[in-house]
C-alpha cells in the first residue's frame, strides 16, 4: 500500500463535503476520481497535496501520518484546478521560477523536454497572458512532469486540449507506470478513464465507493 485515507472527514463551515471516507492506493497504478462538480474530488486532491488539513482522520503515504506530522511529500508533481502563471513571462520563464522554488530542481533541459512533451515550443517568447486555455493547460502539466514526480495529481488534466494533444498525453500518461508513477486523476470523460485508469474511485454525495476496470 502506497497511500491510504483512513476514516478522513472534511467540513467547511457547516458543510461536510467528505464523510469518513476510506480508500487505499497501490504505487505505479493509475486511479480515476469521478463524480459531479463538488462532489469532493478536487478536496481530496488538495489533502493528498497539503494544501489543506482533514477535519477527522488521517492520510498515510509509505506508512507516515501526514496528518501528524504535516511533512506532505515534496516529489509530487500537481495539477488542480485552472493553472496560474505570471502574465508577462514565458512559459519556459514560468517553469523555471517554479521550478527554482521546488526541492527537486531540474536542469534548463529538463523542463524545455518536459514542455515539448506536451506540445509547446519551449524557446518561444510569447507572454502566458497570449496562451489559450488549451496552451495554459498544457503549461500545467509540463509543471507537473518537469521535476519526475513519483505521485501526479491530476485534476481535469485534459481540459482545453484538441483531440491530437489528448490521444497524446493519454500515451504520455500510460507510459509512466513504466516508471513506477501513480497517478491520481479526476475526469468527466470517460474516455480518458477507460484508457488511463487501472481502478476508478466514484464520489457522491461526500463518500466514495471502488470499481476496477
Amino acid at each position: 500500500m502506497y497511500i491510504q485515507f483512513e476514516n478522513v472527514s472534511k467540513k467547511f463551515s457547516n458543510e461536510e463535503v467528505l464523510k469518513n471516507i476510506d480508500f487505499e492506493i497501490d504505487k505505479g497504478k493509475t486511479y480515476g476520481f469521478v463524480g459531479r462538480n463538488g462532489s469532493g474530488k478536487t478536496v481530496i486532491f488538495k489533502l493528498l497535496s497539503g494544501l489543506i488539513l482533514p477535519t477527522t482522520g488521517n492520510i498515510y503515504i509509505n506508512k507516515v501520518n501526514l496528518t501528524k506530522t504535516k511533512q506532505f511529500p515534496q516529489n509530487m508533481g500537481i495539477l488542480i484546478e485552472t493553472p496560474g502563471f505570471i502574465p508577462h513571462y514565458s512559459g519556459l520563464k514560468n517553469l523555471k521560477i517554479l521550478n527554482s522554488l521546488s526541492s527537486f530542481k531540474v536542469s534548463t533541459k529538463k523542463i524545455k523536454e518536459s514542455m515539448s512533451i506536451v506540445g509547446l515550443n519551449p524557446e518561444s517568447k510569447k507572454h502566458t497572458r497570449t496562451y489559450s486555455l488549451g496552451m495554459k493547460q498544457k503549461l500545467g502539466i509540463a509543471q507537473a512532469i518537469m521535476n519526475d514526480p513519483e505521485l501526479l495529481i491530476l485534476d481535469e488534466p485534459m481540459n482545453g486540449l484538441d483531440e491530437d494533444s489528448v490521444l497524446k498525453m493519454r500515451e504520455f500518461f500510460n507510459s509512466l507506470k513504466q516508471k513506477q508513477v501513480t497517478i491520481l486523476l479526476a475526469s468527466h470523460n470517460k474516455d480518458d478513464i477507460v484508457s488511463l485508469c487501472d481502478k476508478i474511485f466514484y464520489i457522491k454525495s461526500g463518500n466514495i465507493s471502488e470499481s476496477c476496470i
